[in-house]
């Protein structure tokens, strides 16, 4: 197959701008960074990956470390052998290291878990209750990601609708909080829709303020900032392993150990126990308590050492990668005629605002999302998201309710990713699609696809269903 050829007429600005020179190369080794994707027109080019906000690709180094330690992997916590031994002590210390990475306290408990859903459903069932009932509700925004939003629903719970600016959307929180009877507020710590930052620290300080303890979902934030929850105050945070760099199945909640010693296991199963009888039980405390059966050493390890490559980071150069393509990305979709790019807030991405992160949220006038994302894909090799992203609410206040497309990025993202996203728009509304399209199983699909897969891959585009936060 040969190499295809990449427009470069971009609406943006120039590549030799000086403004960019530190978004050119990626700044951390990934697995699949050379990989080719097929083009349906023939020829193949660079897979550009723009998805990281979805699923950010394994960092080299973390590859190769679990596959140094995958020959010692075996039972931990029971295990009296030298392998198990050896997890258990890799499993254990990847609590410490995670603890560290987050500025946790002390007696933090580091729970392990599949992901930051997972991590949040865990915490629903932690809630301080009296009386056999919940002591107060759960407070969330209308922006929130389904992970941070459908666990509150089985709770007493309330929702404000965020103002269109940070500082309105902190007073309405402060006038709800004002009427008493919150124990929790639970916030993103950024949007994965369009990956604007919330003031953490004064969000924690507000809550505390009115009693109530503050649980920050922290996806999108952990691959992309510093985060301390002691000095901000964070109560408990959530995020995964597969947004981190560290796609191996864990996830991680870190936080006060009160909550969840009192709380419902969030497993029933072996290790969870002091002791067990044929018709009663007695929890243990700690970590232990929710993380019954055989854990995801592997995962919980891979993410541990994606956190000491991230924390090894220097800030303004790591800060200055993303904020480069970002700015470049952003100004190139807003000279592109019909391109809309959209935010929540108007005052995050400000000066003395919280910033953003290597998220953007567009749309394309006339064109249906999904076929946007499919077309990009096909004649363009580029990956990115389309749909609603699992914040419904958000998508319909913003008047997206059919969604809109993301492209997001991270530590192996370089400048022409979005150099070729800006080429392939440009060309989309200067002469359409280059190919016919239809649906299929509720995807867009380019029609008489005869590209050839790796012969590994079990299905290829357009047999499997559609995305579950992309339709109703």
């Amino acid at each position: 197959m040969t190499t295809a050829t990449i427009p470069t007429h971009t609406a943006g600005p120039e590549l030799s701008d000086a403004r960019f020179d530190a978004a050119r190369r990626p700044l951390s080794a990934v697995s699949g960074a050379e990989i080719l994707a097929p083009l349906i027109q023939g020829g193949e080019v660079r897979y550009a990956n723009l998805d990281y906000g979805a699923s950010a690709p394994a960092l080299s180094v973390v590859s190769a470390y679990l596959n140094e330690i995958l020959p010692y992997y075996a039972s931990v916590h029971r295990g009296a052998g030298y392998a198990s031994q050896l997890s258990t002590s890799v499993y254990e210390n990847a609590r410490n290291i995670v603890r560290g990475f987050v500025g946790g306290r002390p007696d933090d408990s580091v729970i392990f878990t599949r992901n930051t859903t997972d991590s949040l459903n865990l915490l629903a069932g932690c809630l301080p209750v009296s009386g056999g009932r919940l002591t107060g509700e759960v407070l969330y925004l209308d922006i929130e990601h389904h992970a941070n939003l459908l666990p509150w629903q089985g709770v007493p719970h309330r929702s404000v609708v965020a103002a269109p600016t940070l500082a309105l959307t902190l007073a309405r929180l402060r006038q709800e909080l004002a009427r008493g009877g919150v124990s929790l507020l639970a916030v993103t710590g950024a949007s994965n829709v369009t990956g604007e930052i919330l003031p953490i620290r004064e969000l924690a300080s507000l809550a505390h303020e009115f009693g109530a303890r503050i649980a920050v979902d922290a996806a999108q934030l952990a691959p992309h900032r510093r985060i301390n929850i002691a000095a901000d105050g964070v109560d408990y945070l959530a995020f995964s392993g597969h947004k981190l760099y560290a796609p191996f199945g864990a996830g991680v909640l870190v936080g006060r150990p009160d909550w969840l010693d009192a709380g419902t296991p969030h497993l029933a199963g072996g290790g969870a126990v002091r002791d067990a009888r044929l018709d009663s039980v007695s929890w243990t405390t700690g970590p232990a308590r929710h993380e019954a059966g055989s854990p995801n050493v592997l995962g919980a390890a891979a993410l541990a050492r994606a956190s000491q490559v991230i924390e090894a980071l220097d800030e303004q150069q790591w800060h200055a990668h993303e904020d480069n393509i970002r700015s470049f990305l952003v100004e190139g979709l807003q000279q592109i005629d019909g391109v809309s790019v959209h935010h929540i807030f108007e005052d995050a991405d400000r000066a003395d605002g919280p910033g953003t992160i290597g998220v953007v949220n567009f749309s394309v006038a006339g064109y249906d999302a999904g076929l946007v994302a499919a077309y990009l894909s096909a004649e363009h090799g580029i990956g990115l998201r389309d749909g609603r992203f699992c914040a419904h609410p958000l998508l319909k206040r913003l008047g997206l309710p059919a969604g809109s497309l993301r492209a997001s990025f991270g530590l192996g993202s370089r400048l022409d990713d979005a150099r070729r996203l800006l080429a392939g728009l440009q060309e989309l509304r200067e002469n359409g699609l280059g190919w016919d399209y239809v649906v299929d199983a509720g995807r867009w699909v380019p029609v008489n696809d005869t590209r050839s897969y790796p012969q590994w891959a079990p299905n290829t585009p357009g047999t499997a269903g559609a995305a579950p936060c992309t339709v109703d």
